[in-house]
This record gives C-alpha cells, sequence and structure tokens, in this order.
C-alpha cells in the first residue's frame, strides 16, 4: 500500500509518522506537502499531529484551506482511505470530511497523559483485526480534544460503522 503523509506549517508529527509507515509497517510512503495538488496515487492519505498553522483560530480551521486538501476531500470522496489523528482529525472535521467539532477540553486545559481506546468497528481496515474486548493504552495531548456532534449525527455514525474507536 502507497501511503501519503501530508505536512502543514507547524505540524510536528509528520517524521514519526513516515517513520512507523515506512519502517515498521513497510509501507511505500511518499511525504505531501500542503501546497501540493497532487497526492501521488497514494491509497491512504495520513493526516498527522501537531499543531498546523499554530492552531490559529481553531484547531485545523487554517489548514483546511490548504490545496492538499481539496485532494485529500476528491481521495476521500473516491473512496480512498484517509487518516486524521489528533489535529489531522481536526483538520478533517473543519474540511468537512467528518461530521462535529473539537471543542475545548471541559477542564480548558491542554491534557497530556496517556488513556485508553476500546475498539468499535470490526469493519475498518486498522480496527477489524483488533478485539472489541481489549483496551489500548495510547497517548493523548491536546487542548481541544472533546468531540461534540449532534445526538442524531452520533447515532448515525455508530448505525454505519463509523466509530473507530471509543476512550474508555
Amino acid at each position: 500500500m502507497k501511503c501519503g503523509v501530508v505536512t502543514f506549517p507547524g505540524s510536528n508529527c509528520n517524521h514519526d509518522m513516515t517513520y512507523a509507515l515506512s519502517n515498521i509497517l513497510n509501507k511505500n510512503v511518499k511525504e505531501l506537502w500542503h501546497k501540493d495538488q497532487d497526492t501521488q496515487n497514494c491509497e491512504l492519505i495520513v493526516l498527522p499531529g501537531g499543531f498546523s498553522y499554530g492552531d490559529y483560530l481553531r484547531s485545523g480551521a487554517i489548514a483546511r484551506f490548504s490545496p492538499i486538501m481539496k485532494e485529500v476531500v476528491k481521495h476521500a470522496n473516491n473512496g480512498g482511505l484517509v487518516l486524521g489523528i489528533c489535529n489531522g482529525f481536526q483538520i478533517l472535521c473543519e474540511a468537512g470530511l467528518l461530521p462535529g467539532v473539537l471543542l475545548h477540553n471541559n477542564n480548558q486545559k491542554f491534557i497530556c497523559k496517556n488513556t485508553f481506546l476500546k475498539p468499535v468497528s470490526q469493519s475498518a481496515p486498522i480496527s477489524k483485526r483488533l478485539s472489541q474486548s481489549n483496551f489500548y493504552k495510547i497517548p493523548i495531548a491536546h487542548g481541544e480534544g472533546r468531540y461534540y456532534a449532534s445526538e442524531k449525527t452520533i447515532n448515525d455514525l455508530f448505525l454505519n460503522d463509523q466509530i473507530l474507536f471509543q476512550y474508555s
């Protein structure tokens, strides 16, 4: 699988993602710059974490206007795989590829700690081989990590098997 990792000004997890995909998962990785207008025929496009454009306005609000995002949206709308991690997830919400928004944490503070995720979807490539009875420890670090969508939207996401993981 050919993977593309998008870098925005201020991104700081793109090198980690490139390393993980190429050296641990043995994938062919292309580095995509925010000004690129071609996804280089990548099957998976990854928007990694970081602080794109310094997270000014809202996290991901400026990055969504980058030229590469038109191509990412087109790729997703054509059935291509897209993964957004941390700031990348925020960018996907801002770009309209995902419903909902990310709000400031309830305590209004930046949170940096380990937490646990539970797989929910059994159909997505990233979670289909994971046991739904296991919990997976991951690090989180964000100031705007509280996902919000209407109750109907959340219900629709569950019904359509679009929730991959949930905090436990």
